[in-house]
């Protein structure tokens, strides 16, 4: 995963907007956008991170730097023996980031 901070900067930047107006149309603490970009945190809970895709009006996977998801798709796939090929890239793009924020949870024991 890309450096967090660095990559909703550049999303900030390219819809010509600071963080703090990220933080403050999301509701989150202007705290947590500073703890990433000094690199005392490194990535924020499932729920901040589906907050802050849905605003840029990306998948979590894209936030996190994982553009083309191939390594989740591969295995999503194989999981739901060839039904998710009959899927839509909408819901295609839901199950994988569903299958991420999993992983996430429990890497991080939630």
């Amino acid at each position: 995963m890309e450096n967090l901070y660095a990559r909703i900067e550049e999303l900030c930047t390219q819809r010509g907007i600071r963080p703090g107006r990220l933080c403050n149309d999301l509701g989150l603490s202007r705290g947590l956008v500073t703890d990433l970009k000094m690199g005392r945190k490194k990535s924020v809970n499932a729920e901040t991170a589906q907050k802050i895709a849905s605003y840029f009006g990306i998948s979590v996977g894209q936030l996190l730097g994982q553009e083309d998801g191939s390594d989740i798709l591969e295995q999503v796939d194989v999981a739901f023996y060839g039904d998710f090929k009959e899927l839509n890239e909408e819901e295609k793009r839901a199950v994988r980031d569903m299958v991420r924020l999993m992983r996430e949870r429990r890497t991080k024991g939630v």
